[in-house]
């Protein structure tokens, strides 16, 4: 249960990295096979494909506006209060509908402005065609931002807004100042990057917890991660998949759902769709949430201080 009273599924679909081509039919499947949350972003740039999935589910009468939650985020080049209002209003175009049940700030990164007729999704680089293209950082300050996204949800564009990718320090902050509560923090989360401490600040805090990455390595291996470093090929996580007949990435999703935790695992296939929605008629044993928890080593895929140098030639730590 959220601040404002609303429901979040313990279950959603990521729409990360999925193809303008299948992006339509994979959320109208996901609608179809009974999954209610639909967590997009404007980086993501299928939003407007993402949104002819649901219309045409809720056209066929598969769900109702009410009946799903709909997830965005504010990409980093609209940091500024004058950007931020925009920047929900095309997103909400795109998705084809009229509010948005949670909204969050993708990245505490700010990055100068790129007009929507410039590019759009305007993505890293400032300028792609410069000789030396690289990220170009307008500093805003995090709470302009936050009260921004406060005015969204008096207009009633945003029923509920939160953050991603930042820890309790800026947190702790946020608190000391918002008049509307962050409602959600999104960050990665899988058995290599448990995330206990944070999990348990937002726990005490009233804040839930989406986890992105779910399985690990598994959406990274074409950024040059090893798939020796998913999760799933852990053999024990593959003894505890065995034990109950299920997959290992099904015991991975239920994992993290039993830790209090939501999840929003990605897949193109009908067949894992269906089986990423199936973790209530099972329970992880004390003992085996344990011996899940402990392959944790704080190994992060998703770390800007990694991957700007690398693809966007722009060094950009967030979390040291």
């Amino acid at each position: 249960m959220l601040p404002s009273g609303d429901k979040m599924p313990a279950v959603g679909l990521g729409c990360w990295k999925l193809g303008k081509d299948v992006a339509a039919d994979t959320v109208y499947t996901a609608l179809k096979t009974g999954y209610r949350c639909i967590d997009e972003a404007s980086d993501y740039g299928n939003e407007a494909e993402a949104g002819a999935g649901l219309k045409r589910a809720m056209k066929e009468g598969v769900v109702t506006r009410p009946e799903l939650f709909v997830t965005s985020k504010l990409w980093c080049t609209y940091h500024r209060k004058e950007h931020v209002r925009s920047a929900c209003l095309k997103t909400l175009a795109d998705l084809g509908v009229d509010y948005l049940d949670l909204y969050l700030i993708h990245f505490p990164i700010s990055l100068k402005y790129v007009p929507f007729d410039t590019r759009y999704p305007p993505e890293w680089f400032h300028d792609p065609a410069a000789a030396s293209p690289c990220m170009e950082e307008d500093p805003v300050p995090y709470r302009e931002t936050w009260e921004a996204m406060e005015e969204l949800v008096k207009e009633g564009l945003v029923r509920n807004i939160g953050m991603c990718n930042i820890g309790t320090a800026m947190l702790r902050d946020v608190l000391s100042y918002c008049k509307v509560k962050p409602a959600v923090l999104q960050v990665e989360l899988h058995p290599y990057n448990a995330q206990e401490k944070l999990i348990r600040y937002c726990r005490e805090k009233g804040i839930a917890v989406t986890g992105f990455s779910n399985l690990g390595a598994a959406s990274y291996h074409q950024m040059g991660v090893e798939i020796s470093e998913s999760c799933m090929e852990e053999p024990l996580v593959k003894e505890v998949a065995a034990a109950h007949g299920k997959t290992p990435a099904q015991v991975l999703l239920r994992w993290a759902v039993q830790r209090g935790t939501a999840v929003i695992p990605k897949s193109l296939n009908p067949q894992r769709l269906e089986q990423n929605i199936q973790l209530f008629d099972f329970k992880l044993s004390v003992a085996e949430m344990a011996t899940v928890s402990k392959l944790n080593k704080n190994r992060r895929f998703n770390d800007p201080g990694d991957f700007c140098e690398q693809a966007f030639n722009t060094f950009f730590p967030i979390y040291e």
